[in-house]
């Protein structure tokens, strides 16, 4: 029984080029949170305005859309691994910017804000080939697998990483902090130096706004897809209500706890990660995608709704494991049916709807609590959540009737990756 609960290891040992980008994932994230926590505290120190501070997501905004549909056309049209190679090499030469700034005798501002936009243009660049490359490195049947342990990963360096991060910068600064990023960049290289090549197919065409909107359209064309990219926008828009944990913190008299609200989604996903290996023996994957949206909000509503802060932690805890379900069914829908030539396209709207929907989200979160109160806002976000997951399944049909054994798509990407003649047979 507890065998058919952990985490199904199979990506692992059956992929040498998984292992390698588990492990470089991992010791980028650690680099990567060190950066993230030093660099606004930095702008904080420097400037001491809460709007300098806030400017920082508008400079990474616009990068991270236009760089993240454009990084999807040259993941089709270029080696995966040269690409994944240059941005991470990019992302350490920008580190080094930092350190440099931060040991100056009087640290710029204008240079924090020129990184912040480089790493968001150089993250929207590499996500597209890191997830459009998983498919090609891992067995069809494995997929699943490989997205709860990449989940894993992330929750794993999400929950120790700012930890970590917060006790460098208190103690040691922000240089050190930029140092030991650099440092984790520098390992993370060498790791991508060992990636197997992923050349793009012999009739790849170079980026351009006509393979982006080839793109576009395909995935309009296919409901399941534009099922598993409209709910997880409505989910993020309706019921992210991160940016008033602060505000709820004091409604419920529990200033103690702003950390832990923060914390309690990356918990729940945790333990989800570390149940996960059920996961792999599912076929129906939009149930994953819709069930696990509305278990996000049904838990982001009662965490609004509760006047008691350990039951709002629970709740919050709740809304990220149905999170995470939620990601391994978009994701292993997209990794199952999507065709290789079009796989790096179809990751860059998902950079898209990845980004615009958490932003837009703390929009609606700051505003609604502006006009009905905080606890309010989080709970009819939640409901509204629900309800538009409900009306988006009702809409679009496929996506709950998925069945990876079944689909069309999944059948024929299936058949290619065993190999030209299986294809041909199907």
């Amino acid at each position: 029984m507890t065998s058919r609960l952990l985490p199904d290891f199979s990506p692992w040992r059956s992929s040498a080029d998984f292992r390698l980008l588990w492990i470089q994932g991992l010791i980028t994230y650690f680099g990567s949170f060190m950066a993230l926590i030093a660099l606004p505290l930095q702008i904080k120190d420097l400037t001491g305005s809460p709007l300098a501070v806030g400017a920082m997501g508008a400079v990474e905004l616009v990068p991270l859309i236009v760089f993240g549909l454009y990084g999807g056309a040259l993941a089709d049209s270029a080696d995966r691994r040269k690409v994944i190679l240059g941005t991470e090499a990019g992302l350490g030469v920008l580190a080094v910017v930092l350190l440099v700034n931060a040991t100056a005798p009087e640290p710029a501002l204008w240079p924090l804000y020129l990184v912040a936009g480089g790493v968001s243009a150089l993250a929207g660049l590499q996500r597209p080939a890191l997830d459009s490359l998983m498919a090609r490195i891992v067995p069809h049947d494995q997929l699943t697998a490989a997205a709860a342990l990449n989940s894993l990963r992330w929750q794993v360096g999400a929950i120790a990483g700012p930890a970590l991060a917060g006790l460098v910068v208190a103690y040691a600064g922000h240089a050190t902090a930029y140092g030991v990023t650099v440092v984790t960049f520098a390992v993370s290289v060498l790791l991508c130096l060992r990636l197997s090549a992923a050349p793009p197919a012999h009739d790849a065409q170079k980026p351009s706004l006509r393979g982006i909107a080839e793109g576009a359209r395909y995935a309009w064309s296919r409901p399941v897809l534009l099922g598993t990219y409209a709910i997880d926008l409505a989910a993020m828009l309706f019921a992210f209500p991160n940016t008033i944990f602060p505000f709820l913190a004091d409604e419920l008299d529990a200033e103690w706890s702003l950390g832990l609200m923060y914390a309690a989604g990356s918990v729940g996903s945790l333990v989800l990660g570390l149940t996960s290996g059920w996961t792999s023996r599912v076929r129906r994957h939009g149930l994953f995608v819709v069930g696990g949206a509305a278990v996000w909000g049904l838990a982001i509503a009662a965490a609004g709704w509760f006047g008691n802060v350990w039951l709002v932690l629970c709740c919050l805890g709740v809304a990220g494991a149905g999170d995470m379900l939620s990601g391994l069914g978009r994701s292993t829908i997209w990794n199952q049916t999507i065709p290789d030539e079009l796989r790096g396209r179809l990751a860059g709207i998902e950079v898209l709807s990845y980004s615009v929907g958490p932003q837009l989200g703390q929009v609606r979160a700051g505003a609604m609590a502006g006009w009905t109160g905080t606890r309010t806002a989080v709970w009819t976000g939640g409901v509204a959540c629900v309800a538009s997951v409900a009306l988006l399944a009702a809409a679009l049909p496929k996506l709950l009737t998925y069945d990876s054994g079944t689909d069309e798509d999944a059948v024929r990407r299936r058949a290619a990756s065993a190999g030209p003649e299986k294809a041909e047979q199907t």
